[in-house]
């Protein structure tokens, strides 16, 4: 279906938001959660209290849900090659006697390409540098696919313009760790500056898919807006991860900021473009496996609760007040539409298992109109809660 393009002019504005709170939970070995979800932040399974958004309400405890370390404990001197330092906290997490020796960083500082096709690169410019040996931490697997999985070259391929390793997006939107980032479009993952950039106001790669299951879920605040019946994914891309987590972790985090071209004209409409991050195994709550939800518990999409970069607007039949204003929307293409910001998902996982993240975009209802999602600093933590949770990342790089 043809649609115009949209040409809303922005303002600039500010807003100041919480991070989420790491309930701490030790080092040694873990037990699972205690039945009650506690999450991430100060709420038990809903919003609350200057904690993050929760998703669900109760953890049986054990696997993924519990966290925790199973299968070693910390001996001093000792040190243990499946476990990571977690840089900057003043512990020696892996027991090896030296404080915070972690990983080194900037390990994406040797790649110079943004159309690096390499997805172990693409693992790179998030901040995911080791490649696990079977008894390290690290990435196992790394491949571009559909959004629902399949091979990227399955018939109606995956464009290579799709994907990017980004030094920047505009003059305001910088990296959150290293040199670079990956970025995930339904169009072009480029800045209009870069080689390969088309306009995301109507570029068809010709990239066609399913969704992945389970998708799409249509947002509450829409109501009689229906598309759970269309699992046709246009121009859909995703980079898949097979990852072995380090023993004494209990939680990952990444950042990511979504942007939309669909915004205004077509919040609350069948065209909402989705981006969500599916681990399997799921945590407790997933949603169908995505882990990354807006301020409302949804999945992040053009109807999401998070879009705050942009003007002061009423689009959909609902308010936007965009109190992070429009300087992260110049020079990126998008000038006249939306993003999120800087995104922080946090997850749990239990120590030393392997588990896949697939971070999966795509059009919904026609192939124009382009969304963009930039992914960047991926790290662990030997502490956690039960759920996911998503919150706005308080002061961005």
């Amino acid at each position: 279906m043809a649609r115009s393009r949209l040409t809303l002019a922005l303002s600039f504005g500010s807003a100041l938001v919480a991070a989420a709170a790491f309930a701490c939970s030790g080092a040694g070995n873990s037990s699972g959660g205690s039945g009650n979800a506690s999450g991430f932040g100060g709420g038990g399974g809903t919003s609350g209290g200057g904690g993050g958004l929760n998703i669900g309400g109760s953890s049986a405890g054990g696997g993924v849900g519990g966290g925790g370390s199973p299968g070693w404990t910390c001996t001093p001197g000792k040190p243990e090659p499946g476990a990571i330092d977690i840089p900057g906290n003043g512990k020696d997490d892996d027991c090896d006697g030296t404080v915070d020796n972690g990983p080194p960083a900037n390990c994406d500082s040797t790649l110079t390409q943004v159309a690096d096709n390499d997805p172990m690169n693409a693992a790179k410019a998030i901040g995911l540098c080791q490649i696990s040996d079977g008894v390290k931490w690290g990435v196992i697997e790394a491949k571009y696919v559909k959004a629902d999985g399949a091979p990227e070259q399955s018939a109606s391929p995956v464009s290579p313009l799709q994907h990017g390793l980004l030094q920047g997006f505009g003059p305001n939107v910088n990296v959150q760790e290293g040199t670079r980032m990956l970025g995930l479009s339904s169009g072009t993952a480029r800045q209009p500056s870069d080689l390969g950039y088309q306009p995301v106001s109507g570029f068809d790669t010709g990239s066609m898919g399913t969704t992945p299951t389970g998708f799409p879920i249509d947002s509450p605040s829409c109501p009689g807006v229906n598309t759970a019946n269309d699992t046709m994914a246009y121009n859909p891309v995703a980079l898949e991860l097979k990852i072995k987590a380090p023993l004494n972790a209990k939680s990952f985090k990444f950042n990511f900021n979504f942007y939309t071209y669909e915004f205004p004209g077509y919040v609350c409409t069948q065209y909402n473009d989705f981006f969500v991050a599916l681990q399997s195994p799921a945590p407790s709550s997933a949603q169908q496996g995505n882990i990354s939800f807006d301020s409302k518990g949804n999945p992040v999409s053009v109807n999401n609760g998070f879009l705050e970069v942009c003007a002061p607007q009423s689009a959909g039949g609902k308010q936007f007040d965009c109190q992070l204003g429009t300087a992260g929307l110049q020079s990126t293409g998008f000038e006249p539409s939306a993003a999120t910001g800087w995104l922080e998902t946090a997850s749990p996982v239990s120590g030393g298992s392997e588990f896949t993240l697939r971070f999966a975009i795509w059009d919904m209802g026609d192939p124009i109109l382009d969304s963009t999602v930039l992914i960047d600093n991926f790290t662990w933590s030997t502490e956690g809660g039960d759920i996911p949770v998503t919150n706005p990342v308080p002061v961005p790089k």
